[in-house]
């Protein structure tokens, strides 16, 4: 447990990435399994720890701040961007999740392709973003566990391209057997 408190003191370039990526898998995959046998009360006991992970938290932190493509667009509170240390402050004002409300989103419009009209888009505070990126964690492997094997709109890891291929194969099939 010593090990834990330390990395939570850390600085956020010298965390442990790759250990927390294997922490986060670890779980979603348990959570999986769990949801395949039919066994709720693990689902959500797995879910409730990966939510409360010091490992998840800083991923979500990471997610949003470093590798999504909105990174710098500010929300309705005006911060772009987070220094070092105020990721690892949002990680551990992440850790609470009881009574947490979205603050009001920012109004910006954006032209539709080929359009004169404009479409509302509406960004939510980096602090909203890290939030419902670490609750995304948790019911993904159990939505994955029901889901149909053929289903290919908006799942993770699942692409246009995985579809054509897999048209592609059953109609191969299909012409081989008949």
């Amino acid at each position: 447990m010593a090990v834990v408190a330390n990395q939570q003191t850390e600085d956020w370039a010298t965390l442990p990435w790759e250990q927390f990526q294997r922490n986060v898998c670890r779980l979603q995959r348990c959570t999986y399994q769990a949801a395949r046998c039919g066994d709720r009360k693990r689902v959500h006991d797995l879910q409730r720890l990966l939510l409360h992970s010091w490992s998840a938290r800083c991923l979500a932190v990471r997610r949003v701040t470093q590798d999504y493509r909105g990174k710098n667009t500010p929300g309705v509170d005006g911060v772009a961007s987070l220094t070092p240390k105020r990721r690892v402050l949002l990680a551990k004002m992440l850790r609470d999740l009881s009574g947490w409300t979205a603050n009001p989103l920012r109004r910006v419009y954006i032209p539709k392709p080929g359009k004169a009209e404009k479409h509302p888009l509406g960004i939510p505070t980096i602090f909203d973003r890290a939030m419902q990126a670490l609750v995304k964690l948790a019911p993904e492997p159990e939505w994955e566990a029901k889901s149909e094997p053929n289903s290919y709109g908006f799942r993770p890891g699942r692409s246009t391209h995985d579809a054509i291929d897999a048209i592609f194969n059953y109609i191969r099939i299909k012409q081989v057997c008949a």
